[in-house]
């Protein structure tokens, strides 16, 4: 497909990305019906390989047909009673969604609730520390990038609180980090770690998935949930095409298969490598620029997306208007960070040195008038 070009001269919004070229080259192709025979079978089986690897975990993985939230409702349905004590532990946005969600579902939340520029500090874990103590939580969240704060939690002390102190379920979103920063879900002791198509992995918004703990599983029966977001139906489906639970979606594996396929060859450390280097440019550049950072100092930063301050005297979707005029485009943020920070999302494809050093002279131009 050399006349695939991606969606903008400079694309870096925070997900969905630009899809990458094999990517788009899966999608071309007509699939026949996944339940006709034994190659979806291989292929998903194949995938789900390739994503422990993504995931650090030897536990099982499953694929859903759905954008992220899909396997965040899924893991939260699937594992939890109402009346069950949840502890979400949140920097941001999405984690302390994790208790909005909880909350739906009839259980109790319990929150750590840091500021939304920080990420999970040793005075964190000690406030994580004694409401397990307090509450005995059923289940555990996290956010391991926190997308619109543009940060990245640290997550291996944490799930060793939740190995000590004996919580039976840590439930990790790992949605913007998934391919494009290390991610240890048996390391940390996650029982779930979610992930999306949309970005690390350069593939359309269609596709979620999810590792599975041997516990989880076993929670997974005693609940029985069953609706399309649900875990459950996908035990041992690897072993029968027809026990999937809904119309196997084969060019969103075979997405998934070309976007892992591409992470291989170019080997998953380098890859890391990569969204560091175009990580630290960003930063460094728009501190030249006059601009500053939404993150605290101290405070991780993702590798995969950078949180910056509008620029001071500016509106948001003026300042949004004049770089999409120029060929960038870039994401605003969310809930109190709405119109106040913008996005750039250096993650999968948009992952470009030489994309990111022209983005940056835009800003300059856009800057100096």
């Amino acid at each position: 497909m050399s006349d695939f070009k991606p969606y903008a001269a400079m694309p870096f919004y925070p997900g969905p990305v630009s899809v990458h070229p094999d990517v788009a080259r899966a999608l071309s192709r007509d699939y026949a019906p996944p339940r006709m025979g034994t190659e979806y079978l291989e292929l998903y089986k194949s995938v789900r390989v390739g994503l422990q690897k993504v995931l650090g975990t030897k536990e099982d993985v499953l694929m859903g047909t759905g954008e992220g939230m899909l396997v965040l409702w899924g893991a939260l349905k699937s594992l939890l009673r109402p009346g069950d004590t949840v502890l979400s532990v949140g920097t941001g946005v999405f984690g302390d969604g994790f208790a909005d969600m909880a909350e739906v579902l009839g259980c109790k939340a319990v929150r750590i609730s840091e500021p939304y520029d920080t990420t999970i500090t040793a005075k964190t874990l000690e406030k994580v520390k004694d409401a397990i103590l307090a509450h005995r939580p059923v289940l555990m969240t996290a956010v391991h990038c926190e997308t619109p704060s543009g940060t990245l939690n640290p997550l291996e002390e944490l799930g060793a609180l939740k190995k000590d102190l004996g919580v039976p379920f840590f439930v990790v979103d790992a949605v913007a980090s998934a391919g494009g920063a290390p991610v240890h879900a048996d390391a940390w002791n996650a029982d779930c770690v979610l992930g999306g198509s949309q970005k690390c992995l350069s593939c359309p918004p269609d596709m979620s998935f999810m590792s599975v703990s041997e516990a989880a599983w076993e929670r997974v029966r005693e609940v029985g949930y069953a609706g399309y977001d649900a875990i459950k139906p996908f035990d041992n489906a690897v072993e029968d095409p027809m026990r999937f639970p809904y119309t196997p979606n084969w060019w969103g594996v075979a997405a998934l298969d070309a976007s892992l396929g591409a992470l291989e060859k170019e080997g998953l450390d380098n890859v890391f490598a990569r969204h560091e280097h175009v990580a630290r440019l960003c930063r460094e550049g728009v501190r030249e620029l006059g601009l500053s950072l939404w993150p605290v100092e101290g405070a991780v930063n993702s590798p995969t997306v950078t949180a910056i301050r509008v620029p001071e005297g500016r509106e948001w979707s003026e300042w949004r208007t004049a770089l999409a005029d120029r060929g960038l485009y870039v994401g605003g943020s969310l809930g109190p960070l709405a119109g106040k920070v913008f996005r750039m999302g250096h993650m999968g494809t948009q992952a470009n040195e030489e994309a990111m050093r022209a983005a940056l002279a835009v800003m300059k131009d856009i800057l100096s008038r």
